[in-house]
């Protein structure tokens, strides 16, 4: 084996570890870290919750004495100031190792090529570009957060072979079956927020949380313009024991507001004339609140709004074998939509296989 497949090689390992991070480290990048000598790996880790020790860190107090003339193959580049934890380049520096792979830049502006810019003072051989392709797509959110203070926007729904949400009649448990609601609530233990529209919420009174728990606890998140959140649904009353966030308008009565605040819910207004620029309004709020990754479980209207604005980032969708027929069954995308295929957003399949009865296909905008 050459250097650059047992570089690749490690790497690919170093990426594997980085990913264990999922739902914990958040606003954090997931990052993966592994120090070898050749072939023979003699330290590892990765950043495994926000607030914790660095994967940098992990990797050399396994390596030990060991990791002095050794080579580190890291996920991100290291950091180079005090955040939550000291700096990564110091310990790098001080264990001694000769040489350091990094999948690419941190983008974050404390770091921003400047912990490269340290090792290499400190006579340490940089190497910076491999894999960055596959690092910047398991760091994606991580990516938007910095550079665009705005989250990750996941859209999930599961409809009918015909491409139905519900019935006419509103009808929509269940669609997916149970193995793919197992899955959706372990997507919701790994965001930031789940969010629906009012719509949703009044038709199918959801509680919106991830059972069992994940790592992560959601703020649960209603698009409602007016307020006329119920207050006997399940949301609001829960809403002291797992947060509660309705969006409103400026129009929204003050009472209703209070009693909905009374309960326990927050209360944000969204300033805007349309809905899409209140729901942008929200998410520049979600930024500034440093959440990275946010689900919308509908309605139509809601994803319908998403997607003429080119606002999702990813989607995961669940094809049950039924049939609903009726020309006032619900699609699950309303919106404007576009006047031609030409023009519809494509996705980039990451993901295409069975889910106990249903099909599942996840992906990513190609626009993303």
């Amino acid at each position: 084996m050459d250097q650059a497949e047992l570089d690749a090689w490690h790497m690919r390992r170093a990426l594997e570890l980085a990913e264990r991070g999922q739902g914990s480290v958040e606003p954090n990048p997931m990052v993966g870290c592994v120090i070898a000598r050749g072939a023979e790996i003699i330290g590892e880790g990765w950043h495994r919750a926000f607030g914790q020790p660095h994967a940098e860190v992990e990797a050399l107090r396994l390596a030990g004495h060991r990791a002095f003339g050794a080579t580190m193959y890291v996920t991100l580049e290291p950091c180079c100031h005090h955040g939550k934890t000291p700096p990564c380049t110091q310990a790098v520096i001080r264990a001694g190792i000769r040489r350091v792979v990094v999948t690419m830049r941190d983008p974050f502006p404390l770091v921003a090529g400047q912990g490269i810019a340290e090792l290499e003072n400190a006579g340490i051989e940089v190497s910076v570009g491999l894999m960055e392709q596959e690092a910047r797509f398991l760091n994606a959110p991580y990516i938007k957060l910095v550079s665009e203070n705005r989250p990750w926007v996941i859209a999930k729904w599961a409809m009918t072979l015909d491409g139905k949400i519900a019935t006419c009649t509103g009808d929509s448990r269940w669609i997916s079956c149970e193995i793919s609601r197992d899955f959706v609530h372990r997507l919701r233990g790994r965001v930031d927020a789940v969010i629906v529209g009012i719509g949703t919420a009044q038709a199918d009174n959801p509680l919106l949380t991830a059972r069992p728990p994940g790592p992560r606890t959601a703020v649960r998140i209603v698009l409602d313009s007016l307020g006329r959140l119920p207050l006997d649904s399940q949301l609001v009353q829960t809403a002291r024991d797992i947060p509660v966030l309705v969006a409103v308008s400026p129009q929204a009565p003050s009472d209703r507001r209070n009693q909905l605040e009374s309960h326990g819910c927050e209360v944000f207004e969204c300033n805007g004339d349309s809905h899409a620029e209140r729901l942008l309004a929200l998410l520049d709020e979600l930024g500034r609140r440093r959440m990275t990754n946010v689900l919308f479980e509908g309605g139509s209207k809601v994803f319908g709004t998403l997607f003429d604005h080119h606002l999702v980032d990813e989607v995961h969708v669940f094809i049950a074998p039924k049939i609903v027929g009726g020309d006032n069954g619900r699609t699950p995308v309303a919106g404007i939509g576009v006047e031609c295929l030409a023009h519809a957003q494509g996705l980039r399949v990451i993901r295409c296989e069975k889910s106990g009865d249903d099909f599942y296909i996840s992906g990513r905008l190609e626009t993303i």
